[in-house]
């Protein structure tokens, strides 16, 4: 067995990149950028009001002031400001030549001969200043940045509307197992339906990849060969859920290898997911994940999904926290690391789910978050500081 960590940089010194494409701004919504993007204007392009007022000059301010124009947003000024003068102006509109402040409308009132008269006097400037926000040619947003709706708002604002982002990698999902039924079979005698095979094509999906299901593999080595053979041809990674462990008809090691795959891990000193397997080959990427759900869902988010994150050009970034435990914790055995699905209270504390063990995927559902609880640790205290990660 090879520590967690271990595994983990060896699957992502495997990592490479597919590839770079050009994208719509209307198709790049959880994509990730290879490139730097740049303004192609200043923001704001002009000086312009932040409220609704007066603008006039910062010296007529203890004056009564003719109004000369009202300028909406988007408008050009017609006029420049002379001494004893102002005009109305809406947010957003450029602020008229001889002006140096805004007075928020609220702050003043019409006097009966039709001059403004300010009835507060004013802390702010009201105005928003020719490239404060952003200057000509600077980086708005950096290559590796996962787009996002408010990365959308920016490209559209600076006029980007295409531009390159890495591929997102292909990935074949493979379940094995004779026992194995679609979900939308009604299982018969000692069948069970297939929640691992759509379980990882959501966590693809979810983690930005491309998923493709490739179907179930019967407990036979040509069944497994043939069909691993085919997801090879068709994806850049592909993962298999079952028949990674020591049984009579565990083939997916036998079977990767027979596809020219070298295995460089087999066992993980973790609990759930000892026998997870990892492989490569022809610059391919294979996962031979636990049968057991909630093995392969950990599995996935602690390892697939940091490779998948690599491959897209991601900066990474595990979301692991210490939290205070809500009541006490025990175990029996100490030799692998425990990893326990739990839930993160209101009041800031972290409990296990109630949990039988890796079979039980319902645990899953009432879960939003996992604890890790170290090798040679039985005990831990409530009010302890704990490792969590959200899911």
């Amino acid at each position: 067995m090879i520590s967690l960590e271990n595994a983990l940089n060896v699957v992502l010194e495997s990592s490479f990149i597919i590839g770079i494409e050009e994208v719509s701004i209307l198709n790049s919504l959880n994509r990730v950028l290879a490139e730097d993007i740049k303004s192609d204007m200043n923001m704001p392009p002009f000086d312009k009001s932040a409220m609704d007022g007066y603008a006039c000059k910062s010296s007529d301010l203890k004056f009564a002031l003719e109004m000369v124009e009202t300028i909406p947003a988007g408008k050009f000024p017609e006029k420049s400001i002379s001494d004893k003068q102002c005009a109305k102006i809406m947010t957003g509109a450029k602020i008229p030549e001889g002006a140096d402040f805004v007075v928020m409308v609220e702050h003043s009132e019409v006097l009966s001969d039709g001059r403004i008269k300010f009835t507060k006097e004013p802390l702010n400037k009201n105005i928003c200043y020719l490239g404060e926000d952003v200057k000509e040619n600077e980086i708005v947003l950096t290559k590796g940045t996962l787009i996002q709706p408010q990365h959308i708002a920016i490209l559209s604002a600076v006029g980007c509307v295409k531009f390159n982002v890495y591929k997102q990698p292909k990935i074949g999902i493979i379940a094995t197992g004779d026992e194995l039924v679609e979900p939308y079979e009604k299982p018969i005698k000692s069948q069970i339906r297939n929640s691992n095979g759509y379980q990882m094509l959501a966590q693809v999906q979810n983690a930005g990849a491309i998923a493709n299901y490739m179907g179930i593999a019967k407990d036979n080595i040509e069944d497994s060969v043939s069909l691993i053979s085919k997801a090879l041809e068709e994806n850049d990674i592909i993962m298999l859920s079952g028949g990674v462990s020591m049984g009579d008809f565990d083939f997916v090691g036998v079977a990767l290898e027979k596809n020219g795959i070298k295995i460089l891990f087999d066992s993980i000193a973790v609990q759930p997911g000892k026998p997870t397997t990892f492989g490569v080959g022809n610059n391919k990427i294979c996962f031979g994940m636990p049968g057991n759900p909630v093995s392969s869902f950990i599995q996935f988010d602690l390892l697939v999904k940091p490779l998948i994150q690599k491959m897209m050009g991601l900066s990474l970034c595990y979301n692991c926290m210490k939290l205070p435990l809500k009541k006490d914790f025990r175990r029996k055995k100490t030799e692998r690391l425990a990893i326990i699905p739990a839930n993160i209270n209101s009041d800031g504390t972290v409990e296990p789910t109630e949990y039988h063990g890796s079979a039980h995927i319902f645990a899953l559902g009432y879960s939003n978050s996992i604890i890790f609880v170290p090798i040679g640790i039985n005990e831990i205290k409530a009010g302890e500081l704990v490792d969590v990660r959200q899911l």
